[in-house]
């Protein structure tokens, strides 16, 4: 019978690659981060989620109310029952953020409640500093502060420490007297819409197409992937026009020394310094200052104690939370559906008060 073969391997000798500490540590490092990446989008989502599902209603955002300095430079905690005088910013581009016609009108709704209730606000302080933007939000807000001021019956001054132009000048006719500083830009009494682009003849040279499907006439006018059809723009141009006219109509009304005549001909949607701005009679004091148009405004209302108090939109950790969830979805939409690039996504499409230039959005 023949014995069976043995066969005995060695193996002490093999020698295998081993991985090096750096790699082994730079996978481990990833591998850590993607475990991370995804607890934190789990935890974020459902976060998310129980905001949504917390309420079916979102709750007005409350204000915040700010001891500002008055005219002596005092920043002096009167009684509750004190006579305040309210300073609204109207900071930034009008139609974007805080800077809308509901935010506003959310603002001067709290202004009468609270603390301030009882007629506390005896006048309106407007600080300016504005290159304007949507026709919508600019009228808006200028009816917000006109429906405070006539149901109060109160005195609204305005001071302009930057730039009041286009829409900030739409805004300011809701005062009864304007003051800028010395460096501050005033006017641009104008508006626009676009720009329109069309790349039809491009497409056509590279053999690319598009297909819009459309109900009612003209649904898909200035579409910029067709040729444009013969005074396709009439609509627009007729809006435009219209709207025009009624800032031209509602700035001449209101600051009754700027020639209509001189400033369709003339002024034109131009911008000017304090001086040349008083001159023209955009605005009623030059080379002033915060604590002059104060006082002006305080002796106005017949004010001798007061306190000076700015209004706000009080952030909390929600709200914000909230709208990063909103512009976190935004952000993906245009992830899968991209659009042509803007600073201001909200003025997108909108006829605007909006004085910006060298650049288009």
């Amino acid at each position: 019978m023949q014995e069976p073969i043995i066969i005995i391997l060695e193996i002490s000798n093999m020698h295998y690659p081993r991985e090096s500490i750096i790699v082994s540590t730079i996978r481990s490092f990833f591998r850590s981060f993607a475990v991370f990446i995804g607890f934190f989008t789990a935890f974020m989502l459902l976060l998310f989620g129980l905001i949504s599902l917390s309420s079916p209603y979102m709750q007005p955002e409350k204000s915040t109310l700010l001891l500002s300095p008055d005219a002596k430079g005092q920043r002096q905690l009167l009684g509750p029952t004190s006579a305040v005088i309210l300073k609204l910013d109207i900071s930034g581009i009008i139609g974007v953020k805080n800077l809308t016609t509901e935010k506003i009108t959310s603002l001067l709704l709290d202004a009468q409640e609270g603390i301030l209730q009882n007629d506390r606000v005896k006048a309106i302080l407007l600080y300016i500093d504005t290159p304007g933007g949507a026709v919508t939000d600019s009228d808006g807000i200028y009816h917000a502060i006109m429906a405070f001021k006539t149901k109060h019956k109160l005195p609204v001054y305005a001071y302009v420490d930057g730039l009041c132009a286009s829409g900030g000048m739409y805004i300011a006719c809701a005062a009864d007297k304007v003051f800028a500083s010395s460096t501050s830009v005033i006017g641009s009494v104008g508006v626009r819409f676009g720009p329109a682009f069309n790349f039809s003849t491009l497409m056509q040279r590279y053999g690319v197409e598009a297909l819009t499907i459309t109900q009612g006439k003209d649904k898909d006018a200035l579409n910029p992937f067709r040729p444009w059809k013969a005074d396709e723009d009439l609509s627009y141009r007729n809006l435009t026009s219209a709207i025009y006219k009624k800032f031209v109509d509602l700035v001449t009304s209101a600051r009754p020394a700027l020639n209509k005549q001189k400033l369709i001909s003339d002024y034109g949607a131009h911008v000017f310094i304090s001086e040349e701005a008083l001159e023209y009679g955009y605005i009623d004091a030059a080379n002033s200052n915060y604590n002059e148009a104060l006082e002006a405004l305080a002796s106005q209302a017949n004010l001798e104690t007061y306190q000076v108090m700015t209004i706000q939109i009080a952030h909390n950790f929600l709200s914000e939370l909230s709208q990063a969830r909103y512009s976190f979805i935004e952000k993906m939409g245009n992830v899968f559906s991209p659009r042509t690039h803007s600073l201001y996504p909200e003025l997108e499409g909108k006829f605007l008060y909006l004085y910006q230039p060298g650049q288009l959005l």
